[in-house]
């Protein structure tokens, strides 16, 4: 995959976003696992999220949780369970409410790193198109934040 923003594509309850990232894997892997990295991106374009609401376990069994804030002021607590954690290469977990469950996997390429990101047990409300935006401008944040560190 080259440079470029995220691609992502639906197939029933399972959505899938590819993007290459200019960082190692590392790195990455640090703005997936540490509150600093999380808040850099996981707002996307929709929303930002405070780096002292982010609080992260790093274990199989351990979570970790974020506030969102929307445009307008509102938010939301988002908590998840880690179900695998294998550095720097992929990371796995759970939504307990729906289910959903999230795979993040980082393969080494020229100039960077490819991501995938894997959600499975998408719940009825997740399965449409601006799910999959939303998850693409997530994985761009992540390219921009990468980019400004």
């Amino acid at each position: 995959m080259t440079a470029g923003a995220a691609r992502s594509r639906l197939s029933g309850d399972q959505l899938i976003s590819e993007r290459s990232l200019p960082a190692s894997p590392e790195r990455v892997w640090r703005a997936f696992t540490t509150p600093a990295g999380i808040a850099a991106f996981w707002g996307g374009s929709h929303a930002t999220v405070p780096v002292g609401s982010v609080v992260v376990d790093l274990r199989p069994g351990g979570s970790f949780a974020l506030d969102t804030r929307g445009p307008g002021g509102g938010g939301r607590r988002l908590e998840f369970v880690y179900v695998s954690v294998a550095a720097p290469r992929e990371l796995v977990f759970d939504e307990p409410v729906t289910g959903l469950r999230t795979t993040v996997v980082l393969r080494p390429e020229p100039g960077g790193t490819h991501l995938t990101v894997h959600q499975r047990k998408l719940p009825p409300e997740l399965r449409t198109a601006q799910a999959a935006d939303g998850l693409a401008s997530i994985l761009d944040a992540l390219a921009t934040s990468l980019e400004d560190q």
